[in-house]
């Protein structure tokens, strides 16, 4: 651990306005809905007419925000810290949850959420995490202080204000809160962004981040010339009936899931005055996705409002939000001046890697492509579960960073 700076933390708790509450209602109140056709309540078509109305009613006439409100704050220990951004910002605000364990060899562990998500995602796994495998478990089952910060542009940390503030900027933001919290030697969990920011910060900065886990794994088949063994499972096509169905998955996301992608990594300003002045505008844009990335999951109304409303009570704005997708299409120095952004896919044999599949993510590739990426220690192919990994099956994805981190495992060779 390197020194703790202290003086530059504050503690934080969520507060929003009693305005942006009554805005939020009166826009709701006037919401104008689609024309309902034979198809209203065809997922295939996006968002359904009737859960949009349910819930959107729900969110003006019964929701409680203040209830969801002093529930994050009485179990999220929030904070801010403000961070410097080399070529950017000289002091971002940064709002982040920190929970440290009570075991004292507990690994420090930089959980990092994407889009449609947030810190909330970290709710569940966070008392597992910081209390171990429980009693009569033993020395070997891991503990983890966990920091889960909000990304710039998203819940309560700071707009940026410049453009190119990509995911290499996003990558110097978690290493340098890190830092700042005393942990020189660190290792990382994340999923759709956090996949990308932390590859690249496992590029970065590979002397500090000991190990990094990953539940959404974007790779390229394996070539002949870096992986022949491997090459020839993909060019013969021997792949399992679980990751047969994962290409299927992966097929229907590239052929009709990810036009929402396209839009904001081309022109993310366009959305972004929809989800910024509708308030059900970014509900049906973001439930759409909660219904269609998980697996079955039962969302219930509240948990589906409290998430929204992160977005629509962010410091930055929802829109801000989208911005990352079209930083990260048109970026060119992810490592270094000149390379592309798949070098995040490239082969790094500095940081070992653990790779969980949940069979409803968007992307569920073989296990020979997600190899090609590093020293893979430890893998797990799930028969249940989606892209929210630690909001659909907690129990699995915290069981899968335990296996990892066991003291018999990788954990003996880790520099803590």
């Amino acid at each position: 651990m390197s020194s703790f700076d202290d003086a530059a933390v504050e503690p934080f708790r969520i507060a929003v306005p009693d305005q942006a509450i009554e805005t939020l209602k009166a826009k709701l109140a006037l919401t104008t809905f689609p024309r309902e056709t034979s198809f209203s309540n065809d997922g295939d078509y996006g968002a359904r007419l009737d859960d949009v109305k349910r819930l959107a009613t729900a969110w003006k006439d019964t929701f409680d925000w203040r209830e969801a409100e002093a529930k994050l704050n009485d179990t999220l220990p929030q904070f801010t810290t403000r961070i410097a951004v080399d070529g950017h910002e000289d002091d971002l605000k940064v709002h982040f949850v920190h929970a440290k364990s009570e075991r004292k060899d507990a690994i420090p562990l930089l959980f990092c959420h994407g889009w449609p998500g947030s810190f909330i995602e970290v709710t569940k796994i966070l008392p597992l995490l910081t209390a171990g495998a429980g009693a009569g478990a033993g020395e070997d089952e891991p503990a983890f202080h966990v920091v889960a910060p909000s990304l710039p542009n998203f819940g309560f940390s700071q707009a940026t204000s410049k453009p190119g503030f990509g995911i290499p900027q996003h990558a110097e933001v978690c290493h340098k809160l890190m830092l700042r919290l005393g942990y020189d030697k660190y290792v990382t969990q994340g999923g759709d962004w956090g996949y990308m920011i932390t590859r690249a910060m496992s590029a970065k900065y590979p002397t500090h981040i000991q190990a990094s886990h990953l539940n959404f794994i974007l790779a390229s088949p394996p070539s002949p010339l870096s992986s022949p063994l491997l090459c020839l499972q993909y060019a013969f096509g021997l792949y399992t009936a679980a990751e047969k169905a994962g290409l299927a998955r992966t097929r229907w996301f590239q052929e009709s899931g990810n036009g929402y992608a396209r839009i904001q990594g081309s022109k993310p300003h366009t959305p972004g005055f929809a989800l910024a002045d509708s308030p059900v505008g970014l509900l049906a844009w973001i439930y759409e996705k909660l219904v269609d990335w998980t697996d079955a999951y039962p969302w219930t109304d509240g948990e589906v409002l409290t998430w929204v409303s992160i977005y629509a009570f962010s410091e930055a704005g929802a829109d801000a939000s989208l911005r990352l997708y079209y930083e990260a299409m048109h970026q060119k120095d992810i490592v270094s001046v000149g390379s592309e952004i798949s070098s995040i896919q490239a082969w790094n044999g500095k940081v070992p890697l653990g790779l969980s599949y949940f069979p409803m993510d968007v992307a569920v590739l073989p296990s020979s492509w997600g190899r090609t990426l590093g020293p893979v220690v430890f893998e797990k192919r799930h028969e249940q579960g989606g892209h929210f990994a630690s909001f659909e099956k907690p129990d699995e994805l915290v069981a899968d960073l335990r296996t990892m981190f066991r003291k018999s495992g990788i954990r003996a060779k880790l520099l803590f």
